[in-house]
């Protein structure tokens, strides 16, 4: 019995999905012609806007620079120079130079006082 309500069931879903598929009607016919949608194709070619596998995706847009080659270089040698050019993975953020206005003698005279009032550890402890 329980083999015949299964194959019942099984008959009915296929059926029931080749009617839904026929009743859902056609694809909209396209009202352009071959030529006009090679044209689109070429054009979004030349545009860059076409991705063509997984490497490329989402497809990056093509940016427009107004600078010239003489200011980015220009911008390059600033960034050198202020050391925030950043060189790899291991120094991001480029870390951005500090100077300090304090001596070495005062900062050392800051840590003797704060390990007196306990605000650091001593290490010789």
């Amino acid at each position: 019995m329980k083999t015949l309500v299964s194959a019942l069931m099984i008959s009915l879903s296929l059926v029931a999905g080749a009617a839904q598929a026929a009743n859902s009607g056609a694809a909209a016919p396209s009202t352009k012609t071959r030529a006009q949608v090679i044209t689109e194709l070429h054009e979004a070619k030349a545009m860059g806007l076409l991705s063509t596998g997984q490497e490329d995706y989402p497809v990056a847009y093509p940016e427009h620079s107004f600078k010239t080659r003489a200011q980015v270089q220009a911008e390059l040698d600033a960034a050198r120079a202020a050391g925030t050019l950043s060189n790899g993975e291991e120094d991001y953020p480029p870390a951005t130079a500090t100077h300090s206005s304090e001596t070495r003698a005062q900062v050392q005279a800051e840590l003797v006082a704060a390990r007196t009032s306990g605000e650091i550890p001593d290490p010789a402890y």
